[in-house]
């Protein structure tokens, strides 16, 4: 049985990863931190699929990340699969932009996957496997206007996954990152009918992208298909940023 965990599992590309994953020889471990109702929600639709527990946890704390870690370590002996999902947006021109601001972005989007992957690598390399993903953006990317403390964020998500794909390699553990574009979601909700239908005629493939258009790579990437892949950087945006 593999452990596959996900955090900002009660999110939308969060859940939708967790539903591809939903499958008898899996174990998902679901990790959220204030939506506990859309995350019982989600385990009542995936109970008769595969094992499910959930854990809250505040990312942005090492000290509960590594206490989580231990209690899953403890239970079930091992975590093959982490998939960091979780994050946070910011809109704000970076005049207006704060210390609180800039800790918000960086404690939720970037201390907290180094702080989890720390944790969980020390047990893959004790197995000699693993496979790590991390939720990124187009915006780490090539950056987007008035989201520039985000964009920062999600281009050091992108740096760590290099960086870490080189250190775990030799521990036949593959680290790649995913940059979705516009997703249809709570994340992109404050877009305009008008604004969205803009982003879709400046994409090749004509329309938003979906959490299962995420979740799909993801799937591969955690296959044995994929285990020679490693230290990519893969877009899925629909031809976006071309």
């Amino acid at each position: 049985m593999k452990n596959i965990l996900i955090t900002g599992a009660s999110g939308d590309i969060g859940s939708d990863i967790a539903r591809k994953f939903a499958q008898n020889d899996n174990r998902l471990i679901l990790v959220y931190n204030n939506s506990k109702k859309t995350i019982d929600n989600l385990l009542d639709e995936l109970m008769d699929k595969c094992e499910l527990v959930s854990y809250k946890c505040d990312l942005s704390d090492e000290e509960l990340i590594n206490a989580m870690i231990d209690d899953i370590i403890k239970k079930y002996k091992h975590i093959d699969y982490l998939i960091n999902v979780a994050g946070v947006s910011l809109i704000k021109q970076i005049q207006d932009a704060s210390i609180d601001d800039y800790n918000y972005i960086f404690d939720n989007n970037v201390k907290s996957i180094i702080f989890l992957t720390k944790h969980v690598s020390k047990y893959m390399i004790k197995e000699h496997f693993g496979k790590i993903i991390n939720i990124s953006s187009i915006w780490g990317k090539v950056g987007a206007s008035m989201e520039s403390i985000y964009s920062a964020s999600k281009g050091a998500i992108n740096s760590f996954t290099l960086a870490l794909a080189k250190e775990l390699g030799y521990s036949n553990i593959t680290v790649n990152a995913i940059c979705p574009g516009l997703i249809e979601g709570k994340m992109n909700s404050f877009l305009s009918e008008n604004e969205k239908q803009t982003l879709i005629d400046n994409t090749p493939i004509s329309r938003i992208g979906t959490g299962l258009d995420v979740a799909n790579l993801c799937e591969f990437l955690c296959s044995e298909k994929a285990n020679f892949i490693t230290g990519q950087i893969i877009t899925v945006d629909g031809g976006f940023t071309l």
